[in-house]
């Protein structure tokens, strides 16, 4: 494994990783992202892809980076003084492991459709779990609005570790337009709707509609959907986190469909 020292923040390659760290529209344009920790590396290794570039802070252990690094032969190695390496990890304390890595597109799976669908989610973490969850439920697609966070974000990819690998996502969508489209059940999930979701059938093509984390969702996405429901709450609190009521609802939809087959079409 050949390394190549970079101590210069005035270094082209350091002014691009710094770059894509800060900017979603230059991570955007090069349709690129910075991959923080071994974790994240492995599961992108795993996804079939191959970083651009592998970055090391000197403090990081040769040999323990030496595996992932073998991995990807053919990928330029370089090492950073761990002050360089601090500004662009997206953490507070850095992990000692980036990557330098172009995003992925997943295909499609053939199953019905379980699609998941967001609006408007600001909180990186949170969108990066709401991911997370989509893909751990094996849903087909994720569907993000325009005023969605970057899912290619550090910060979203840290929260979703290794989703956006392999979770097909619709970036910048219409959602109205886009459910105006759909051949199936959309079902929005709001709190002030009598409807009971855990008395629906959820089987066969199926989107589940999840809003901001504060708002919820516009009325405009509401009426576009088949129905609206809530999740029951026996419990004396307001409302779920987003990413907690869509994981509840995404894995009933689980529940539903291992215990009807047949309903599947």
């Amino acid at each position: 494994m050949t390394e190549t020292p970079i101590s210069s923040r005035d270094n082209p390659i350091f002014k691009r990783l710094k770059k894509l760290a800060e900017s979603a529209r230059a991570r955007r344009e090069a349709h690129m992202t910075l991959l923080d920790g071994e974790h994240l590396l492995a599961a992108y290794l795993d996804a079939g892809g191959q970083p651009h570039t592998l970055v090391r802070a000197v403090s990081f252990d040769a040999g323990r980076f030496a595996p992932l690094a073998a991995r990807c032969p053919h990928v330029k190695n370089i090492v950073l003084p761990d002050t360089l390496f601090a500004e662009i990890a997206p953490v507070a304390t850095p992990t000692g492991v980036l990557a330098e890595a172009a995003w992925l597109t997943p295909p499609a799976p053939r199953s019905p459709p379980l699609v998941i669908v967001l609006e408007d989610i600001q909180d990186p973490g949170n969108l990066g779990a709401m991911l997370r969850t989509g893909a751990a439920a094996g849903a087909t697609l994720a569907v993000l609005s325009k005023g969605c966070h970057d899912p290619w974000s550090p910060k979203a990819l840290r929260g979703g570790q290794g989703a956006q690998f392999v979770l097909p996502m619709q970036q910048g969508a219409d959602l109205v337009a886009w459910l105006n489209g759909f051949a199936g059940q959309s079902i929005a999930l709001a709190l002030d709707e009598d409807s009971d979701f855990y008395a629906l059938d959820l089987g066969g093509p199926l989107a589940l509609i999840a809003g901001n984390e504060g708002a919820g969702l516009s009325a405009a996405v509401c009426e576009a959907a088949t129905r609206c429901a809530h999740i029951p709450m026996a419990g004396r609190i307001e409302s779920l986190n987003a990413s907690a009521a869509l994981a509840v609802a995404v894995f009933e939809a689980v529940r539903q469909r291992r215990l009807k087959p047949k309903n599947r079409s």
